[in-house]
């Protein structure tokens, strides 16, 4: 089938609204624009860049991304209130392309036990909301929350009273990732017959990965009609997540032929944009995750390997080229120039700036000492971490470290850090061991402390003198966060990622935490 001639299916992104709210996944302001960025460059058609109402930090970040972000429509979730509109509106309304969307709760348990609203009563708010909101904006999107577990007729009431309000992208949310594949196009297909004005509107689908079916619900929700799938970057979001943005757009890439659709992603960003969202909010991507996981082109078993040298398509479907993997290992040394670096940073799909890659220049030169070869994954690891460093304010930065250990010593770490004023702070601790002292002399000095839930390290490359990642989560009475660093030196890189944990926390906003637990008490999408 031709491609052009294929109907085109919108891509809502999701990852800064739903996906940050996978716990302990929060970003500041800067690394919300990278991420947006990313998204613009990966042709992401909509972003929904946050919930307006949330917080005074994700009003801000909206309309950051809205004035900062060409290209996608940006997008604010918002409840069927005027408070909630008038928030999104005040987020919106300097972006060029802008979108409000606003939801309400449509199945039995919502409305009986959270909404504690009669049907009518939710008719009527409903109708309310879509108006309120196009007396704002013209692109209006309006989403039947927990819609798999409602009543069909219902639902259909609901949808076609939106549609008669003025909503122009209507979702059909699998919200807690109840439905099966089969059951969900039935639900879809039910609304398609019985909705006067449906096929006015773009059909759209929201499914969570509660059951791991998020993706197979989308695709069978396109496969009846609908035009919008939305989805995050590594499939990141509240409890088990979204469906995964990069297995929805690579389904349908390679299998236009059942299909019969197209996007307008260009496929080969989709790895290093899953790197920098897996950096920024901690999530590691698991390593036998579809299209973007470390395994995903790797062939051990000895017939695969045999199958692969004969002809690649007998054991792989689509090229690692298509998603942003290079096949290369190694690449650069300590004689090669900036312009070197350059070109294969273009070649791995990363395009930055000239400041941008000064920087990662100098970290290069800083590694190329350190390590005698250099891999793609360094380099991939150093643009991320030197993109991340530019991210936003920090308000704690790691200056000098030493520590000691051994059999009958007692392991103590000397830190140095300097605060975002310019002042200079020492302290020593003493821990079990290594890791702790840093973490302990850390939490003297910035007097933030919390409980170390998990730590892991792994090698980003292979070799004696390979650059670790650090990845550590840290619970809070505020929440949980994740911190990760990259260094050839472990306890260097632990440092790093603990520091990058209590920067998150005194970034957070003190007024925020209210907010957002009331909104999640409501509910979203």
């Amino acid at each position: 089938m031709n491609e052009s001639a294929a109907e085109r299916v919108v891509i809502f992104d999701t990852t800064l609204r739903d996906g940050e709210q996978s716990p302990g996944a929060s970003m500041n302001l800067g690394q919300k624009l990278q991420v947006a960025k990313a998204l613009r460059d990966l042709g992401v058609d909509v972003i929904e860049a946050g919930f307006a109402a949330a917080s005074p930090g994700d009003l801000e970040a909206i309309r950051e991304v809205g004035r900062q972000v060409e290209g996608p429509v940006v997008c604010s979730l918002a409840r069927c209130s005027r408070g909630d509109i008038d928030a999104a509106w005040a987020a919106l309304k300097d972006a060029p392309r802008k979108r409000i969307h606003v939801f309400l709760a449509t199945s039995p348990i919502h409305r009986d036990f959270k909404l504690k609203m009669a049907k009518d009563e939710i008719v009527r708010r409903a109708v309310d909301g879509v108006k309120m909101a196009r007396e704002k904006c013209a692109d209006i999107e309006f989403s039947t929350e927990d819609a798999a577990r409602t009543e069909l007729e219902f639902l259909a009431e609901v949808v076609e009273r939106a549609i008669e309000a003025g909503a122009t992208t209507l979702n059909i949310p699998d919200t807690v990732g109840y439905a099966l594949p089969q059951t969900y196009a039935e639900t879809l297909g039910y609304l398609k017959r019985h909705v006067r004005g449906i096929d006015n509107v773009i059909m759209s689908v929201h499914c969570h990965n509660d059951l791991g079916l998020a993706v197979a619900n989308s695709l069978a929700g396109v496969m009846v009609g609908a035009r919008q799938v939305e989805c995050t970057i590594n499939g990141i979001g509240e409890r088990a997540g979204n469906a995964s943005l990069e297995e929805i757009v690579m389904a349908i890439r390679t299998r236009q032929d059942v299909l019969r659709v197209r996007t307008d992603v260009k496929t080969e960003r989709l790895y290093p944009t899953s790197r920098l969202v897996s950096h920024v909010t901690g999530l590691h991507v698991q390593r036998n995750k579809a299209i973007v996981g470390q395994n995903a082109f790797a062939h051990e078993a000895g017939i695969h390997q045999h199958g692969m040298l004969t002809h690649r398509e007998t054991y792989e479907i689509m090229r690692p080229e298509e998603v942003g993997f290079s096949r290369s290992s190694l690449v650069l040394g300590k004689h090669s120039g900036r312009h070197a670096l350059k070109e294969r940073l273009n070649a791995l799909g990363y395009k930055l700036e000239d400041a941008q890659i000064d920087k990662v220049f100098a970290e290069f030169k800083v590694l190329c000492d350190k390590k005698k070869e250099i891999y793609d994954a360094d380099i991939e690891a150093l643009v991320i971490h030197g993109q991340i460093l530019g991210a936003g304010s920090h308000t704690w930065e790691l200056l000098a470290l030493s520590t000691t250990s051994g059999t009958g010593t007692l392991p103590a770490a000397s830190i140095a850090l300097q605060k975002n004023d310019g002042t200079r702070h020492q302290e020593a601790a003493a821990g079990d061991g290594p890791v702790d002292a840093v973490f302990k002399a850390i939490e003297r000095i910035t007097g933030i402390t919390g409980r170390l839930r998990d730590y892991q390290v792994r090698n980003v490359t292979v070799g004696e003198d390979a650059q670790g990642e650090v990845v550590l989560e840290v619970e809070h009475p505020t929440g949980v966060y994740r911190g990760r660093a990259i260094s050839t030196d472990i306890i260097e890189g632990s440092a790093r990622a603990y520091l990058d944990v209590v920067n998150r926390i005194a970034l957070k906003q003190p007024t925020n935490k209210a907010s957002t637990a009331a909104v999640r008490e409501l509910g979203t999408p």
